[in-house]
């Protein structure tokens, strides 16, 4: 499959620490209101499956609390919210808003395989106190830990990227 370039093309600074977080706030937004949307599905088609009335029992018995089902669902949500962003245009939406973008050094998109690395590793990098994420202070390159093991880069783009 051949990599898409992305646009604008051009030789753009890597994204601050400041901007990545302001994006990942918004995003984190989106995927609260996505988590809500899917688990809300998930509800009515287990209420539909087993009727309200016991779908009520099963609750107030705890039987749903901790459901792998809904755990993975949620899981695949989030990987398949960043990964369609990510490999389509290299922006979310918070992305979008705060000017930056992922891609690989020559300018395309990433790959799923890129995706998937930088979704896993990104949750990992929250796990010592966000050191993954604060990498980027070190770095002689501002890249996090996700940047450097799916072998790609964050941007910031330039202010008048929309203007003509």
């Amino acid at each position: 499959m051949p990599k898409h370039l992305l646009r604008p093309q051009g030789d753009y600074p890597s994204a601050g620490l400041i901007r990545r977080f302001a994006a990942i706030f918004y995003d984190f937004l989106l995927c609260v209101a996505l988590l809500m949307v899917v688990t809300f599905i998930y509800k009515l088609i287990l209420m539909g499956f087993y009727g309200e009335a016991q779908l009520k029992q099963m609750s107030d018995a705890g039987a749903l609390d901790g459901d792998p089902l809904l755990s993975t669902l949620l899981f695949f949500s989030l990987f398949a919210f960043f990964a369609k962003f990510w490999t389509h245009n290299g922006q979310t939406l918070g992305m979008q808003v705060w000017g930056v973008r992922i891609q690989n050094a020559d300018g395309t998109a990433i790959s799923l395989w890129q995706a998937m690395l930088r979704f896993l590793i990104a949750i990992a990098s929250w796990l010592p106190l966000g050191l993954g994420y604060l990498w980027v202070l070190w770095d002689k390159d501002k890249r996090s830990w996700h940047d450097i093991y799916s072998d790609s880069r964050v941007i910031q783009l330039p202010k008048n990227i929309h203007k003509k």
